[in-house]
């Protein structure tokens, strides 16, 4: 993966694992974001009120082949935070409804969810997941504990943000769906990180980032809704797409597509990403991220004695892993990894909790695995940041 390391931005001087939290955009995909972005400049009215809803079409339908969906069954959004709160303000949450969910989910999320809930008298159940997973069967019985007569609707993720545990996602739809139960997977890092058929994973909506593994520039992510219930879902932003002077042959595109001046140029890179990584042989790379990733995940838990929150194989371990440590001050960790040692790498909390979790991709090497393993074996060392291990 070497001869990949080039065709990043990144800092040299910074041991870049953090790639989960905001990707990182190579050259050639870069530039075709500027030539959108000059295009735009140039002639803005074309490009906005013309043209770009032919280059949305033709970005979709490159990203549905991809996701193997139907391209009217998508629409991009900048985040995939974006997309749970359109869902969640739709979905006609009532009074005594319940959302269920886990306890590991990402937690800007959580508060979509716990939001909208308090709004209408409905409850968002985080169901508590036993840690570390022994086999997804075990996960799926520890999930549905908390499911109810009340429950409106599933939320989960395809892989945790914190604990980086890739999740049975297809059989907690199957499961829901023999139910009649509504699901969403926020799949911010699925696309690119794992397979991902939208046609047969049954969930009726599903959101993903396209910034994070298929290496967009920052502000790429896409909504999908199912066909049947595209029509009950609202724009979170009201604009031209309502009553459209001009419909299209979908409300839900126009609800979700025309929503006033907006720079979408980094929706229009999706051609060339997919490009990039069939040029670059991507399913080979990500294989290889993901031995370097699971090969080093034993000696960090070593270091602190502690176990793997799952199985390493790839079944629950893609290109992060999570590493659970004792740490009164993760905040403070993370500065002093950053500012001594030149690691970009994030110390999350979640509850009571807290991990440092590394990502890996065609710009890593086993060095810089290295680099980091040697910075915690001396702060372990040398200060009391991490309590008692």
């Amino acid at each position: 993966m070497a001869h990949l390391r080039d065709q990043f931005y990144l800092d040299q001087n910074i041991t870049f694992l953090n790639f989960g939290s905001f990707g990182a955009c190579p050259k050639p995909i870069f530039e075709d974001y500027q030539k959108w972005q000059i295009e735009l400049e140039r002639e803005p009215v074309q490009f906005i009120t013309v043209n770009g809803l032919k280059y949305l079409q033709n970005s979709r339908e490159a990203l549905a082949q991809y996701l193997s969906c139907d391209a009217d069954d998508l629409v991009y959004c900048n985040n995939p935070s974006f997309a749970v709160n359109t869902i969640a303000r739709s979905i006609g949450l009532k009074a005594g409804d319940e959302v269920l969910s886990t306890n590991i989910e990402y937690g800007a999320c959580d508060k979509v969810w716990q939001y909208y809930c308090e709004q209408q008298g409905a409850k968002y159940i985080r169901q508590k997941i036993n840690l570390p997973l022994t086999n997804k069967n075990q996960f799926i019985d520890d999930f549905f504990k908390g499911l109810s007569a009340k429950t409106k609707l599933i939320f989960i993720s395809h892989i945790t943000s914190s604990t980086a545990l890739i999740l049975p996602v297809q059989e907690i739809c199957d499961i829901a769906k023999s139910k009649g139960i509504l699901t969403f997977v926020d799949g911010a890092h699925a696309p690119a990180q794992v397979e991902l058929n939208l046609s047969s994973l049954n969930a009726d909506f599903y959101t993903g980032a396209c910034h994070k593994w298929m290496m967009t520039p920052k502000g790429c992510s896409f909504l999908y809704v199912n066909r049947q219930l595209q029509a009950s879902i609202d724009p979170l932003v009201i604009s031209w797409g309502y009553k459209s002077a001009f419909p299209s042959h979908s409300l839900f595109l126009d609800y979700h597509q025309m929503q006033g001046t907006r720079d979408f140029s980094a929706f229009l890179t999706v051609p060339k990403a997919l490009a990039f990584m069939k040029e670059n042989n991507w399913q080979s790379v990500s294989a290889a991220c993901k031995q370097l990733v699971r090969q080093n995940a034993e000696r960090f838990c070593a270091l602190f004695n502690t176990k793997a929150l799952a199985p390493i194989t790839e079944e629950f371990i893609g290109q992060m892993f999570s590493l659970p440590i004792q740490c009164e001050e993760p905040e403070k960790l993370q500065r002093l990894l950053f500012e001594k040692y030149h690691i970009e790498i994030p110390v999350m909390r979640m509850d009571a909790q807290v991990f440092i979790r590394y990502s890996i991709n065609a710009f890593n090497s086993q060095e810089d695995l290295d680099i980091l393993y040697k910075a915690l074996e001396e702060i372990k060392s040398q200060t009391n940041l991490f309590g008692v291990n």
